[in-house]
Formats: C-alpha cells, sequence, structure tokens
C-alpha cells in the first residue's frame, strides 16, 4: 500500500483553497493551475485520512477537520516566514510581499507617507494598501495587518491601540453662510446630510449621524468616507468628518464646534502567529509612529 507524506507545499495550497474557497483563485496566488492546486489538496487529504472540503459549484467548504487543520497550518506558515527572512534577508532589509488594510479615510490621509516609507527603505519590499470600507479577515490573510476603529473580541488577534482621533460636523462656508448665525442644529434644518448607508455601515464606532438628532436618513449616502467628502466639498450639504481629514480642505469649516464633537479611536490588528515577521513587526511600528504623529499624539 502506498504511503502518504504531509508536505508543507500542499499545507500551502490548503491554506490558500481555505482562504479563497476556489481553486482557481488559490492556484492564481501561488502560481499554480487549479488542476495541480487539487492535486495537491487531494494528496494532503490522503496524507491525514481526513476530508478537509466540502466541494460543490458554488467553491470548496471547510469541513469540521479542515477547520481544525488551519490553525496548525497557518503557525507553520508564520514559523517558515519568519526562517526564510532571518536565513536569506538582509538584517537592515526587508523583502516579500506586504497587505494592509484600512478604512478608506485612514488609507487616503494617514498610511500613505507611512507606506512610502517603507517601500523607499526597503526596495525588495512590495507594500499593498486594501483601502476598503469594511473589515478585515486575518485569519484567511485578507491582510497581514489591520486598522480598525474597535477593538475585535474573538480570534487568535494581537490588539494596540494607535491613537484617538476627533469628528465634527463640516459644510462648505459658502453654503452656510446666508444661514445666519448658527446656535443649534435647528438652524441647519434646510440643508442635506450626509453620511453612511445605514445598513452597510460596517462598524459600530461609526453609526453617528443619529447622534445628531435628525429623525431621518441623510439625503446623501455612501459607504465610502470619500465619496461623502466629495459631496461635502461640493457644498451639497453638511458631513461628520475626522478632523485629520477636514483640516486639508480650507474651503470646510467646523459648525457647532462646541456642541458636536466626536472622539473615536485607531487599532492596529495582526495575528498572533506573526510575532515573529520582521517585515510585518517593522510594517506595525512604522504605522504607528507615523499614524500617530498625523493625528498630533506622542509616542
Amino acid at each position: 500500500m502506498q504511503k502518504h507524506t504531509m508536505r508543507w507545499d500542499d499545507l500551502r495550497v490548503f491554506l490558500a483553497v481555505a482562504r479563497h474557497s476556489r481553486l482557481q483563485t488559490a492556484g492564481r496566488t501561488l502560481g499554480l493551475d487549479p488542476t495541480t492546486a487539487g492535486r495537491r489538496i487531494a494528496a494532503l487529504e490522503a496524507a491525514l485520512g481526513a476530508k478537509l472540503f466540502d466541494r460543490s459549484p458554488e467553491g470548496y467548504a471547510l469541513t469540521e477537520a479542515g477547520r481544525g487543520l488551519v490553525e496548525h497550518a497557518q503557525a507553520m506558515e508564520s514559523v517558515a516566514g519568519a526562517a526564510a527572512e532571518e536565513i536569506g534577508g538582509h538584517a537592515d532589509r526587508l523583502s516579500g510581499t506586504i497587505r494592509i488594510g484600512a478604512p478608506d479615510g485612514a488609507s487616503n490621509y494617514l498610511l500613505v507617507d507611512a507606506c512610502d516609507e517603507l517601500s523607499r527603505d526597503n526596495p525588495d519590499l512590495q507594500v499593498q494598501v486594501v483601502a476598503l470600507p469594511r473589515l478585515f479577515s486575518l485569519s484567511k490573510r485578507e491582510a497581514d495587518l489591520a486598522i480598525s476603529v474597535s477593538p475585535p473580541t474573538a480570534g487568535r488577534l494581537t490588539v494596540r491601540k494607535i491613537a484617538d482621533y476627533r469628528l465634527r460636523l463640516y459644510a462648505r462656508a459658502d453654503l452656510v453662510a446666508g444661514l445666519g448665525p448658527v446656535r443649534s442644529m435647528a438652524d441647519l434644518r434646510d440643508l442635506r446630510g450626509i453620511g453612511y448607508i445605514s445598513d452597510m455601515i460596517f462598524d459600530k464606532e461609526l453609526d453617528y449621524y443619529a447622534l445628531l438628532g435628525r429623525e431621518t436618513e441623510p439625503s446623501l449616502t455612501s459607504n465610502s468616507l470619500i465619496v461623502q467628502l466629495g459631496w461635502c466639498r461640493r457644498g451639497v450639504g453638511i458631513c461628520i468628518l475626522p478632523e485629520f481629514v477636514a483640516r486639508t480642505y480650507p474651503e470646510l469649516v467646523a459648525l457647532l464646534p462646541d456642541d458636536i464633537r466626536m472622539t473615536r479611536s485607531f487599532y492596529l490588528v495582526r495575528h498572533q502567529d506573526d510575532a515573529r515577521v520582521a517585515r510585518i513587526n517593522r510594517m506595525a511600528e512604522v504605522v504607528v509612529e507615523w499614524m500617530r504623529a498625523a493625528l498630533g499624539e506622542r509616542l
């Protein structure tokens, strides 16, 4: 009887399929064709004597045995990555790829300089920023690091608070110039509101429009802060924006600054298994340093 041996290459394919649910997508990330990826999965199942995926037209779904293997395979992946960096890389230069996921406001206004510095100092390192208004799954390796506005409470994750940031209500100065003195929200009742789409708010900390006391949804909504900012800059309505975004645009003024001000926080989230991966450690330090500086907090 043929003896099957579990191989690290097969585990790499297993993790890719677990993260992407399809052989074609998983194979593309590893430079393999779908047929080869499928053979690797079959070989791993034979070596372990267990079915790791349920196959269906919708893709590959982990079985109970597969879910049990994920954590162990991820730990092996992190150790292998750290060993490769220590043995094959330069002590003072990073290589490979690192991906950071963040909301679009943080990506556009707080991460640009940090990523530029890391890329400039490490020519062999590819830095990827996924700027999407959603939460990222580190267990599926959608990102190596993630920026969130509330700390996750589940999973094998390391969470580090970066800094607080403040939000205010803004509008174009010429939009409110003809209103006379603005002493309360009632003085702004004729202006359209701008905010997030209520059923697409990806983090409860961003659900702040109700705090304005308006009973109806904003007239203009988007799941993207950048779209909301664009409307506000065009003078179509009032919008709650982070100070670190609004300060870039002198045409915007804060309304009722003594009454409407909110504080939220940014958190850096990473997988516990990545504690020894040099490029992720360095990226984490650069991100925290630059974001704290941009938000005016001391290290």
